[in-house]
């Protein structure tokens, strides 16, 4: 289920969250991490082929509670 764009990009090109109707899983569409950040993530751990670090601006964070908090009450419907 869709629940937010970035409010500051244009339509085409937004950082979005969506949390997943089937497991309440959140997904998250973002701009790639520059370099600086790609070095450091490793250092925790190495990112599989299948993963990918994807930045998200602070001013999603009120959009991405929201999408949490429903994620979370999903899962105990699943539950």
């Amino acid at each position: 289920m869709f629940f937010g764009k970035d409010p500051d990009t244009d339509e085409d090109h937004c950082p979005t969250v969506w949390v997943d109707r089937e497991n309440a899983d959140l997904a998250f569409q973002g701009w790639r991490a520059d370099d600086e950040t790609e070095k450091e993530c490793p250092e925790v751990g190495p990112i599989p082929d299948t993963e990918a670090v994807i930045r998200i601006p602070a001013r999603m964070v009120a959009q991405i509670r929201k999408a949490c908090d429903a994620a979370e009450r999903s899962a105990a419907e699943l539950h």
